[in-house]
């Protein structure tokens, strides 16, 4: 039995919270994460929707991880 490694070279993540600060925490945390992986955070798009019935607010957020180029040096 042979085992075959890759690394990731894209990821998308998506996140979700009732307030920006929350939102940013998550986010923050897996961009730590990723790190480890050695992907970096290539483009972040985000949205905030009103609940009709509650009238809360609701935030979003897409996280586009690419993996971390090799420098020349």
């Amino acid at each position: 039995m042979g085992f075959s490694f890759d690394m990731l070279e894209d990821k998308i993540e998506f996140f979700e919270a009732a307030d920006l600060p929350t939102l940013e925490k998550k986010v923050n945390e897996q961009i730590d994460h990723n790190r480890a992986l050695l992907l970096e955070v290539k483009s972040v798009s985000h949205q905030m929707h009103v609940d009709r019935e509650s009238k809360r607010p609701y935030y979003s957020a897409v996280v586009h991880f690419k993996l971390k180029k090799k420098s020349a040096f």
